[in-house]
């Protein structure tokens, strides 16, 4: 049961870290970090995507910036709470890593599968120029109870087919990790810089 559960969230990312290791918590005397890995795309832009790694992966004295790192591991969300709001965080939790020499072309630097259960009403929008964008939030079980809550993106097509959806839907999504960058307003005319993660769909199946 618990490889089943494992198995509907895959990631795999491929890139070079551009952080220190920060450590982030503690669960049982095993500390984990957080790390960011600049994991480029088919463009020529880049996406840069936080992982949560174990000490017992990493040396975490050791400064392994620019190195480049395959991890492998799942797509988990955290509610970080500050004050009297609470965020939604997303990380990738390494299961597994691999420091490599060099990057082939061979290799997919971003992959992810889920499967789970849309969690919130689908919304659709139109971009300025015509392009149909639905956002999803999908539940993906986890180990004892809980439970991943992920927002996914997809465009054209697999938009107006997911814009049909109803909360409690299943639904299987193959595609990659990013990340967004976007102004937010806090008050007046003063503004903030912030990153938001979510996936982008390629491929999306609904599931009876």
């Amino acid at each position: 049961m618990l490889d089943n559960i494992v198995e509907n969230n895959q990631v795999q990312i491929v890139g070079e870290i551009v952080s220190e290791a920060i450590f982030s918590h503690e669960i049982f005397g095993e500390g984990f970090y957080r790390m960011y890995v600049l994991v480029s795309r088919l463009s020529e832009s880049a996406d840069v995507i936080p992982v949560l790694i174990s000490e017992r992966f990493i040396n975490v004295e050791e400064n392994s910036t620019g190195k480049c790192i395959q991890v492998t591991g799942q797509l988990r969300s955290y509610n970080w709470h500050e004050g009297n709001k609470s965020r939604l965080d997303l990380s990738v939790f390494a299961r597994k890593i691999e420091f490599l020499e060099f990057q082939t072309e061979k290799i997919k630097t971003n992959q992810i599968y889920l499967d789970g259960y849309l969690c919130k009403p689908p919304v659709y929008r139109r971009t300025p120029l015509g392009r149909g964008i639905t956002d999803l939030m999908v539940a993906v079980n986890r180990p004892y109870g809980k439970s991943d809550y992920i927002p996914c993106i997809c465009w054209g097509r697999n938009a107006h087919f997911a814009s049909g959806f109803e909360v409690g839907n299943h639904v299987q999504i193959w595609g990659r990790v990013q990340s967004r960058e976007y102004i937010k307003k806090i008050s007046g005319e003063k503004t903030i810089k912030k990153t938001a993660y979510e996936v982008s769909i390629g491929i999306l199946d609904y599931k009876e």
